[in-house]
């Protein structure tokens, strides 16, 4: 596999520093596309997961660990220099996975792993979705492209993200891990003052997984696609240490 299959664009050879943003449940890459390409020396690079968008004709990736394994091998080359990961609710766990992944099979560890709006992984699963029936989900689906811009969607359009979200869903059923342990990396975990999807309180669990620094941000669930000043400013200073 081409490594930039991973990525909407190639790698910068120029940047300082690389964070790499994972998609959540249903989402590919495009999801970032209202974020900057840049943060100061820090290049933002959203990552492309099989089975959506222009990877649809490739396999689900089934688990979090699998994704995290085709990723390093397949673009390991990008991550030789210091560089963070990212994921908000259902892209919080893969891009975690990837970190925990990376520092033991990559070239290095991450210096940063921001999880936002997701419980820690010996709490889950955890999640409004996880319990929604088809029609109920289909739904929350529409109100989600509608959040993203893509307003009145065809049909068609809607089952094929349909069947990528069902599917993403239910490998956030399948995940967990039971017994926290010190990771190598220091962990952001971020929330959302008014989040109703995971209230701030919920992510406490993440402190088990060693250097922990919280911070809570104004918004709700979604404000995140919009990268508020706030949130810009936390990825940039707590990657760079600037």
């Amino acid at each position: 596999m081409a490594p930039q299959k991973w990525f909407l664009r190639e790698p910068s050879p120029d940047a300082e520093f690389r964070l790499l943003c994972f998609p959540y449940s249903g989402c590919g890459a495009s999801m970032f596309r209202h974020w900057p390409a840049w943060l100061g020396p820090v290049e933002l690079l959203a990552v492309q997961p099989p089975w959506r968008e222009n990877r649809m004709a490739e396999p689900h990736f089934g688990t979090y660990e699998r994704l995290a394994a085709s990723f390093v091998a397949d673009a390991g080359e990008y991550l030789d220099r210091p560089y963070g990961v990212f994921g908000h609710c259902g892209g919080a766990l893969p891009a975690f996975e990837t970190a925990l992944w990376a520092a033991e099979h990559g070239p290095r560890p991450p210096d940063r792993c921001f999880v936002s709006s997701q419980v820690a992984p010996q709490d889950g699963p955890y999640g409004r979705f996880l319990g929604l029936a088809p029609a109920e989900l289909r739904a929350e689906l529409l109100d989600l492209l509608a959040s993203m811009g893509a307003h009145e969607p065809s049909g068609d359009m809607v089952d094929l993200v349909m069947e990528v979200l069902q599917a993403d869903l239910e490998t956030n059923r399948r995940y967990r891990r039971e017994q926290p342990a010190r990771v190598p990396f220091p962990l952001t975990v971020l929330g959302w003052r008014d989040d109703a999807e995971i209230p701030p309180a919920l992510t406490r669990g993440w402190a088990e997984w060693g250097d922990v620094g919280e911070r809570l941000l104004e918004g709700t669930h979604h404000t995140f696609l919009r990268a508020p000043e706030a949130l810009r400013n936390v990825l940039r200073s707590d990657l760079t240490g600037v």
